[in-house]
């Protein structure tokens, strides 16, 4: 953490900067108001004071100053990172947080009297100074400060935010201010001031949005009208910019001009700009940066308009009462009651609506199939396509080339070109591109495979972006479960295999081993137990490849009379059918589940069947709205339709009811909660077909015969037992148990069909959660108190239901914040905190991954396709990971997906004026260097 100013500090040359720090990208506000160039020769001079003051020897002092010193910068970059206006007063704790880091404790002792002295001198003097502040207005003239007027339109701001202080936050502000100031920059000091409060009180975080928002409104009225806007309401009521948003969208090229044909004044009526008050700070930035269109740089879009913009994008096919849809919409996604993928709210409405988030490909065993299976990936990625990709069928190295006579290199080097790809196409310049390559368990190429994400070895052989997926079938997993032999073959030679699964497979896959043994073809054969444990260390040390199971996959399948499923996507929760001719393609949305709890602490049942009927509706839409860069995602869309509706704010959902994740309680519910989003979801479906068509390769489908996803249970069993007749501890451990009355639903499916061939899928929602404030998919809390890294910056987020549970013991105060970032964000060893309350909010590696899988198992009974699994383990063993993931297989999951390890060493903790513990613990890789998924990593990216 600190190794270059330790370094620095050793060698003594003082002329080296620390990296990346810039000092004259610094303004330093003096106590006299006052605003002067940021000096390193300044602090170098006060830490040489206190030295000396200390009674430093004189041996060790310059070597003590320069280690102090370049502390102290790295302290200053990690508080204000960007640079910008910093107090002096904040410097100064910057220096005493320094010494107490570089072990001077004595000195900062000294240091720490010093500067209370020399305050209580201030304060004793008859009056102290205060500063005149004038403001650089819109216009460019200079106004006095109007304190009264600015704390006037704080409280307003506040209003309905009962824990916001409106005078503490001005008067923290006025220590940034100097004299001319701009009005912008007032603006910014005043968010600037507000964000750390947020540890206090997550109201703060709201405040902040409400003071980004004004700032917003100001920006977009600034391009409509020309000219610089200053606002002085600061609950502007935008919703008739609506009309002229459309218009100008139209005719700078960013917006479908079928867009106008809506009736704006019906559009603009049902707008409701309050609902602005519903979006955190974090939300609201993350919108700001990365999903409101902008016209050379400046922000067209305002939340509702935003809101707006992709209902009515998702409207337009509707034959009869658009704008009757398109309001509907609205109402859903504008209350956060449902939340769009990312690909849609990017690109709904727009030019180029490409609103589908997964596409999941296959790769033949030829030069022709390989460079085309390039540049279709590189078009998807353009458009903001997650993209997952079966390349099992690629020859192994060392096997016969019949074309030239020679021998091939395998699958190895087309993935590393895979890899250079997806980075060199982002998604639409707004993130990376996201690939992840599948490779079956039998692939000669296997060993190699697993160690694509190493960090050592010969780079051509490596993908340091590209995720990568065991697609593991059943035989093998009765191999390790026996102790057996497991043969790698290369696909070439066992042309049967990659597209038959379950009992079937295992009739082939016998009939090769006989053919390797008699050497009529390409084998290696090893241990099974072998390779498994490779696969699991590999995960631990690598992250990947992840752990996703072919069988249940394909015998669950309701397509498999059309095709099989050759691989999942990039987040392991689809699970559709790919060939040569068809791309599979998903259209993804997320209901959120925190939205559905009523104030009593039960589930809203009515509200949740009426939320997912719209929204499957919605997701329905986007088939044939969607923009497709290739024929054959448009072929495969067209033909199967399938949708993906799933969850998010799992967790906030248990919060409200009182249950702890790791409980037979949150089990029961999970299954409760899926059957019942299953029911209507497929009813939905149905009523579609029933108004619109059934999907045109739905005779034939496990649909069309009557099975249900629960129904699919049963051939999964009767499958495992063919292949473990003599073990049923090996057999399937999946609970085929319902509540509600199916009856009606078959009696419907039989007479309409389906209009989608699958319906149902949980993805991660990395971004969508931030945006509709919950946690993210069917996650465990990661930390109750945590700062977020993100691609729009860093984010202090806390736990709300957990600062309302304790305040209703009144326990929450400024020492519980301390507490919480002393224990990185942990309540366990917090003993005043009373112990139901720590059953309820334990952390994710708290929470036993056993917990997880079951309450998986539970969900994935309903969903006709899959879910992402992320597996948290404290305390890492082989024989852990072992039985984690053959847990997660007997209990009949499809996928898992990133397992997350505890870190090596807690986060940094920093002191404040007091010298008490003020750091919060940011989300960090874990100790194996495994990537996080999606917004956890600026570096990585999902689907949502």
């Amino acid at each position: 953490m600190q190794e270059k100013s330790l370094m620095l500090a050793a060698t003594g040359d003082q002329s080296e900067e620390l990296a990346g720090f810039k000092q004259d990208a610094y303004v330093v506000i003096k106590r006299n108001g006052d605003a002067v160039d940021f000096s390193r020769s300044r602090i170098e001079s006060v830490v040489r004071k206190a030295m000396l003051a200390s009674d430093v020897h004189a041996n060790e002092l310059d070597e003590k100053v320069t280690h102090v010193t370049y502390q102290t910068l790295q302290v200053i970059q990690e508080v204000c990172p960007n640079g910008g206006v910093i107090h002096i007063e904040s410097i100064q704790n910057c220096v005493e947080k320094s010494l107490m880091l570089t072990g001077e404790h004595d000195v900062a002792h000294a240091y720490i009297l010093y500067r209370e002295k020399r305050s209580q001198s201030r304060q004793s003097q008859a009056s102290e100074f205060v500063p005149s502040i004038r403001i650089k207005a819109l216009d460019g003239s200079f106004k006095d400060l109007d304190k009264e007027g600015l704390l006037h339109f704080l409280k307003l701001l506040a209003k309905g935010l009962k824990d916001v202080n409106p005078v503490e936050i001005m008067d923290e502000a006025y220590k940034n201010l100097y004299d001319g100031i701009s009005y912008h920059d007032l603006n910014l000091a005043l968010i600037m001031v507000t964000r750390p409060m947020v540890e206090k009180n997550p109201d703060y975080s709201f405040f902040a949005a409400r003071l980004l928002k004004h700032r917003l409104c100001e920006e977009a009225l600034t391009l409509f009208q020309g000219k610089a806007i200053q606002l002085k309401d600061p609950h502007f009521d935008y919703s008739k910019l609506l009309s002229q948003y459309i218009h100008k969208g139209v005719e700078y090229g960013y917006l479908d001009s079928k867009l106008l044909e809506y009736n704006f004044d019906v559009l603009m009526k049902a707008m409701d700009c309050s609902r602005d008050h519903l979006l955190s700070f974090f939300s609201l930035q993350t919108l700001y940066d990365r999903y409101f269109i902008h016209h050379q740089d400046t922000r067209m879009e305002l939340p509702q308009i935003f809101f707006m913009r992709v209902a009515m994008g998702l409207a337009l096919n509707e034959k009869n009462h658009k704008e009757k849809k398109a309001v509907e919409y609205y109402h859903l996604i504008s209350r956060l009651t449902y939340m769009c993928a990312t690909p849609t709210l990017f690109n709904s409405g727009t030019v180029r609506s490409q609103l589908s988030s997964c596409f999941l490909m296959s790769v033949e065993d030829d030069l022709p199939s390989i460079f085309e299976h390039y540049y279709k990936m590189a078009l998807i990625s353009k458009f903001a396509g997650g993209i997952g990709t079966s390349w099992t069928k690629v020859r192994a190295n060392s096997s016969w080339i019949k074309g030239t006579n020679g021998r091939s290199s395998g699958v190895v080097p087309f993935l590393n070109i895979a890899d250079a790809t997806a980075t060199a196409v982002n998604q639409g310049g707004k993130r990376k591109g996201a690939v992840c390559a599948y490779i079956e368990t039998w692939h000669l190429d296997i060993f190699d495979f697993l160690d694509l994400r190493k960090n050592s070895g010969d780079e051509r052989r490596r993908t340091h972006d590209m995720n990568t997926a065991n697609w593991i079938p059943d035989l093998f997993m009765k191999r390790v479960h026996e102790k057996g032999n497991w043969t790698l073959f290369s696909p070439d030679d066992v042309p049967n295999l990659p597209h038959t699964f379950g009992a079937e497979f295992e009739q082939h896959y016998l009939k090769y081993e006989e053919m390797a043994r008699e050497g009529k073809i390409l084998s290696k054969t090893v241990e099974a137990t072998h390779l498994w444990r490779k696969m699991l260390t590999m995960l631990y040390e690598t992250g990947h490849p992840w752990v996703t199971f072919k069988c249940p996959s394909n015998i669950r399948n309701p397509q498999q009379h059309v095709g099989h499923i050759n691989s999942s996507n990039l987040c392991t929760e689809i699970t559709l059918n790919t060939s040569p001719e068809e791309i599979a393609v998903c259209n993804l949305g997320s209901i959120n589940l925190d939205a559905h709890i009523t104030k009593a602490g039960k589930v809203d049942y009515t509200k949740l069947k009426k939320t997912i009927k719209t929204a499957v509706r919605m997701l329905d839409n986007v088939i044939e709205l969607n923009f497709y860069s290739v024929d054959e995602a448009k072929n495969s869309n067209m033909r199967h339709r399938p949708v993906g509706l799933g969850m998010m704010g799992f967790q906030d959902a248990l919060y409200q009811l009182k249950i702890p994740y790791d409980s037979e309680e949150a089990v029961s519910f999970s299954d409760e909660l899926m059957e019942y989003i299953s029911y209507y979801a497929i009813d939905a479906s149905i009523e579609l077909a029933k108004e619109r068509g059934a999907y045109p390769s739905y005779k034939g489908s496990l649909w069309d015969q009557g099975i249900l996803p629960i129904d699919s249970i049963k051939l999964l069993q009767d499958n495992r037992a063919k292949m473990f007749p003599k073990d049923e501890t090996a057999h399937l451990g999946m609970d085929q148990s319902s509540q509600l009355d199916w009856a009606e639903i078959r009696q419907k499916l039989k007479q309409y069909g389906m209009r989608n061939s699958n319906v149902m899928a949980i993805a991660p929602t990395a971004t969508i959660a931030n945006i509709s404030n919950v946690s993210q998919s069917i996650e465990p809390m990661y930390m109750n108190l945590a700062v977020k890294s993100t691609l729009s910056g860093e984010f202090t987020v806390v736990n709300s239901h957990l600062v309302k549970a304790l305040k209703a013991e009144g326990l929450w105060d400024d020492v519980m914040v301390k507490e919480l970032k002393y224990y990185n964000g942990s309540i366990q060893q917090i003993e005043r905190i009373p112990l139901n309350i720590r059953e309820t909010f334990k952390t994710a590696f708290e929470v036993d991954p056993s917990w997880l899988i079951k309450c998986a198992s539970r969900r994935q009974k309903w969903i006709d396709q899959s879910q992402s699994l992320n597996l948290y383990v404290a305390g890492v063993s082989g024989k852990k990971l072992d039985s984690i993931y053959k847990l997660a297989w007997k209990l009949g999951l499809k996928t898992t997906y990133y397992l997350r390890t505890v870190g090596a060493s807690d986060g940094e903790k920093s002191t404040i004026h007091d010298g008490k513990l003020n750091k919060v613990t940011r989300e960090e890789k874990p100790a194996t260097d495994a990537e996080f998924c999606s917004i956890d990593n600026p570096d990585c990216e999902s689907c949502q």
